[in-house]
């Protein structure tokens, strides 16, 4: 299925949906370093392109794409931001949905952070979207529970043309697994350390964690353990010099990508865009549902014609 990937970052969606044998025709960012990292992974066309301006929309029409996926940046809605949606990222969200209207693919996938569920950017991209004929699903999947060693919770919105509303939620539920994927379960004996530190937020929340659970959630921010650092109740060990953070590398194996995945630039850049992508085991599960779903709705027709045939 030809696709394009809008707001695609470093390439997480994107490769997620290739691994499950979608056809990326053209990704598109605003982020320099991030499509650099973009192009010396993938084959396929990549441009730097400001999605917030008036475009000609034949620039996304010329690729006859059947899917349009894609991530608006999400600062605005996150935990980690200031969670104001009159800041002006937010709006990137709507001009998705605008692009998809009017492009108008038979599908589209677009993902974003949990937060999003209680704001009012969400209610009117899914009016815009309704409008423009998409039965849709809506859904919050935990990362931990789809091939993910990380407790990462991120909002997917599918849609298609020739569907009802939560045509896929069924599929997203049989694919969740029993218990989530700890960081031991995903690296075995590849990480020298049992215990590592992830930056908090603010010291009231717990900041060492062990590889016997999922981890947190991947941040762009990541920084070694403060000498002055005060022991949380929920902390898996005691602080002590061996509790390290994760690699940069380290952390892009959280997010799934494979090792020979091509990461480059500078510190500050890789930790934010390792921190900003889509898990890609998350988003191959997402790829598989849908394909799952098409092959249902194939085979239906098919026994519908032979039914029909029989009939007369």
């Amino acid at each position: 299925m030809n696709t394009i990937d809008l707001f695609a970052g470093c390439g997480g969606l994107s490769l997620g949906f290739q691994n499950a044998g979608f056809a990326i025709e053209a990704a598109f960012d605003n982020w320099k370093p991030a499509i650099e990292v973009y192009r010396a992974n993938f084959n396929h066309q990549s441009f730097e392109l400001n999605l917030s301006q008036d475009l000609d929309l034949d620039v996304f029409r010329k690729f006859s794409p059947q899917m349009i996926i894609g991530g608006a940046p999400c600062q605005d809605f996150s935990s980690a931001g200031k969670r104001d949606e009159t800041l002006g990222r937010a709006d990137l969200t709507l001009k998705l949905a605008k692009i998809i209207a009017e492009v108008s693919p038979e599908w589209f996938v677009m993902e974003n952070v949990s937060r999003i569920e209680k704001s009012r950017i969400l209610s009117e991209t899914k009016d815009i979207l309704k409008n423009a004929g998409y039965g849709l699903t809506a859904k919050v999947l935990d990362a931990s529970f789809y091939g993910v060693p990380q407790t990462r919770k991120r909002f997917f919105l599918v849609g298609h043309l020739f569907s009802g509303d939560d045509f896929l939620s069924g599929y997203l539920e049989a694919k969740r697994s029993v218990k989530p994927l700890s960081v031991d379960d995903y690296f075995g004996e590849e990480l020298d350390t049992e215990f590592y530190y992830r930056h908090p937020r603010s010291y009231q929340r717990r900041g060492i964690y062990g590889v016997h659970e999922p981890s947190p959630t991947v941040r762009g921010v990541n920084r070694p353990i403060p000498k002055t650092y005060i022991k949380h109740p929920q902390d898996a060990c005691e602080p002590n010099e061996k509790v390290r953070p994760l690699t940069t590398i380290e952390r892009s194996y959280l997010q799934t990508f494979p090792k020979d995945f091509k990461f480059f630039g500078g510190k500050s850049d890789l930790e934010q865009m390792i921190g900003n992508a889509v898990p890609v085991k998350l988003a191959e599960c997402v790829a598989d549902c849908i394909n799952e779903y098409r092959t249902n709705l194939e085979e239906n027709k098919i026994i519908q014609t032979k039914q029909l045939a029989f009939h007369f």
